[in-house]
């Protein structure tokens, strides 16, 4: 994965500043071995990586500059300008010419970072689609430090230790930790679409890209269809490395679209590569064979065990600079394990798709609320409810206690009503928390953080609304991280075609009603692709790529072993009440395995995270 990091402001002398930048570097390339450039001048200094080894750093004497990833400039000039001296150079005369306002010309996926040499002024870009690349940054009296891998900044003698109490809850909340917050105190990350500018101490953040307004037309269906499969086609051929690149093929429909995609533009077998598991409810081998058969990919498989997962789960907290919970990392890794022992340097995923076209099964979810919502408030506040609610022995009743749970579902506020499922909600957090810990912490940061993603779309239904939320907290949070990070530590690297600019634009122009029809997901993108996907694929139900830690927990002894070990230093930390996770391993014994079996991987992968990465100073800051 590489990418940038860098300071403005005075370090030190000139060898202290340059052990400094190669100190933070190496946080950068320590997985994929990529060789890290360097270029200071003055009181400023940058660092960059790529694995393709693509020119990342320029300088001009008064300004130095730093890219990560590929970006494309708008402007003719400038585009054959870093055809020549590479993107970095461009970037240094888009700066020139325009300061703050280049963001606006550039696209694809990218991270920018611009720094003038006397450390007075610097501006740092963040991609305006879901932040495939995260930029993390702070700034005080000692100047502006900044890394695309926020673990880097702890290198710099101007950041830092503590680890941010709210962090952790916000983690424990989503089981990430969500941007703009970072685990560690006063370290930001820029959102997708914004920009930090800093100046003589001073930073401040703003918006240069909004999401895409919804359509607010019915084009043609047929011209719509044609043009969605022209659009994703080209962006797999854009992402496409000849000779070097495979997919990642689950068996559903975003991943097998992709796979059967660059099998078509390749004109040859591609490598695809998929994960089964030994586990009833859990495997969906069988679907990406369908894939493979259809679209004659160069089909790999690998059955996950339980060894597997235990000794992943410390380097799943190694290579991910935040605390991270999703416990598909697994079958994420082992897919870019398989790729890398292939040669593949690419691997191609269907992330995004959900997100553009409604393929989650939540959304259908709360579209079930919204002709309530349509019922004039006063009725439902002043008749309705109180009938509803208040009927003595209603509880009793099969059909009234449906609808009781029904209208109290419906009476909580959009986005609120979607974290229902959330450990913290159902639970209590005086339940799982420590009380000292709690006193620390805003518990409605996490429903804020949501209501600001809600709000930002100047327009739309709840259906828009609900994608540009998830594009943010579960695309930029929480999946695009997992599939990066698990590929940068088998050594690939990965690109999002579904991400693509145009095709997020065009995802914008096909209606609410076309993406969801009625409860329907995925509607308009099943009807485009319907000669194109198996109709096993498109009648397939949704499933994911979880596994089946909570099932191999119960009767494989090194998981044991590591999980009872994890929790128990956890439970010393101050953060999760003792009691609680010996209550928690009870009802994973006891009752659902699966569905405890989530907390307490989440919990597992805090423990594993805190002993890398907090210090005695971190680890007291959270007590």
């Amino acid at each position: 994965m590489s990418g940038f990091c860098g300071f403005a402001g005075p370090v030190g002398t000139a060898d202290e500043s340059a052990d400094v930048l190669g100190r933070m570097a190496r946080r950068l390339t320590r997985f994929d071995g990529s060789r890290a450039e360097t270029l200071a001048s003055g009181a400023a200094a940058v660092a960059a990586a790529s694995p393709d080894a693509r020119p990342s750093v320029a300088g001009d004497g008064d300004r130095l500059a730093a890219v990560a990833g590929r970006p494309e400039f708008d402007d003719p000039d400038l585009a054959a300008l870093a055809a020549e001296r590479g993107a970095a150079g461009a970037l240094l005369e888009a700066w020139r010419r325009g300061g703050p306002e280049l963001a606006r010309g550039v696209r694809g996926t990218f991270a920018l970072a611009l720094v003038h040499a006397g450390g007075r002024e610097a501006l740092l870009v963040g991609d305006r689609i879901a932040g495939r690349i995260p930029v993390a940054w702070s700034a005080g009296p000692r100047g502006l430090v900044f890394a695309t891998a926020a673990d880097a900044l702890e290198e710099h003698p101007g950041s830092r230790a503590e680890l941010d109490p709210q962090a952790l809850y916000d983690y424990l909340y989503f089981h990430v930790v969500p941007a703009p917050r970072s685990a560690r105190l006063g370290v930001a990350r820029l959102l997708p679409g914004t920009l930090l500018r800093y100046r003589d101490g001073h930073a401040s953040v703003e918006r240069y890209a909004d999401p895409p307004e919804p359509a607010t037309d019915a084009p043609a269906l047929a011209g719509l269809e044609r043009e969605f499969r022209e659009r994703l086609r080209e962006a797999v051929r854009r992402a496409h490395e000849p000779g070097r690149t495979g997919c990642f093929l689950s068996g559903g429909t975003d991943s097998s679209t992709v796979a059967g995609l660059l099998t078509e533009i390749a004109g040859e077998p591609v490598p695809t590569f998929s994960i089964g598991f030994d586990a009833p409810g859990y495997d969906e081998v069988s679907y990406a064979r369908i894939a493979a058969r259809r679209f004659g990919t160069d089909h790999h498989e690998y059955y996950l065990r339980p060894d597997d997962v235990a000794a992943l789960i410390p380097r799943v907290a190694e290579v991910h600079p935040e605390p991270f919970g999703n416990e598909s990392v697994v079958p994420a890794f082992h897919c870019a394990r398989m790729a890398r022992e292939l040669g593949i340097e690419l691997l191609l995923g269907g992330d995004g798709g959900d997100e553009l076209f409604a393929g989650n099964t939540r959304y259908a979810k709360q579209r079930v609320f919204e002709p309530w919502t349509r019922i004039p408030r006063p009725l439902r506040r002043g008749l309705i409810e109180p009938l509803l609610l208040g009927a003595p022995g209603g509880d009793r009743v099969p059909l009234v206690r449906k609808a009781r749970s029904y209208v109290r579902q419906a009476a909580i506020p959009m986005p609120d009503r979607t974290q229902g499922w959330t450990y913290l909600e159902r639970l209590g957090a005086e339940v799982m928390l420590e009380p000292e810990f709690l006193a620390r912490i805003d518990r409605d940061e996490p429903r804020r953080l949501l209501r600001e993603a809600w709000s930002r779309p100047a327009s739309g239904g709840m259906l828009h609304r609900y994608l540009a939320m998830d594009m943010q907290v579960t695309l930029a949070d929480n999946d695009l991280p997992k599939v990066a990070r698990m590929c940068e530590l088998a050594g690939t690297r990965v690109g999002f075609p579904f991400l693509d600019d145009d095709v997020v634009a065009f995802a914008a122009r096909v209606p609410e009603r076309y993406k969801m029809r009625g409860t329907q997901l995925r509607w308009f993108f099943k009807r485009a692709l319907r000669d194109f996907l198996p109709p096993e694929i498109l009648t397939k139900p949704k499933h994911g790529m979880g596994t089946p830690f909570g099932i191999w927990l119960a009767t494989h002894d090194g998981l044991g072993e590591l999980v009872r070990d994890s929790l128990a230093g956890l439970g010393r930390r101050g953060i999760v009440r003792p009691a609680f996770l010996e209550r928690l391993l009870g009802l994973h014994r006891d009752e659902h395995a699966v569905y405890w079996g989530v907390l307490i991987w989440v919990l597992v992968q805090l423990e594993q995270w805190l002993r890398l990465h907090a210090t005695t100073r971190t680890a007291a800051a959270a007590r």
